[in-house]
């Protein structure tokens, strides 16, 4: 069981690392762009975020 949650980990990192690596001025302005954002709509993107992937296992399950 332990070995999946180090796997997803793992795939995590490596699908957030890929924008800054390939395009560090787009996430650098990506990321300035959140600091704008309130907090109500940065907690709509975390649910909406949480909801997708818990979708997503659902489907894939």
């Amino acid at each position: 069981m332990l070995i999946y949650w180090f796997t997803g980990l793992a795939l995590m990192l490596v699908i957030e690392g890929i924008t800054p690596f390939l395009f560090p001025t787009l996430w650098r302005e990506t990321l300035r762009k959140l600091t704008l954002l309130s907090d109500g709509q940065i907690r709509s993107l975390g649910i909406t975020a949480m909801i997708s992937g818990l979708l997503v296992l659902y489907w894939i399950k």
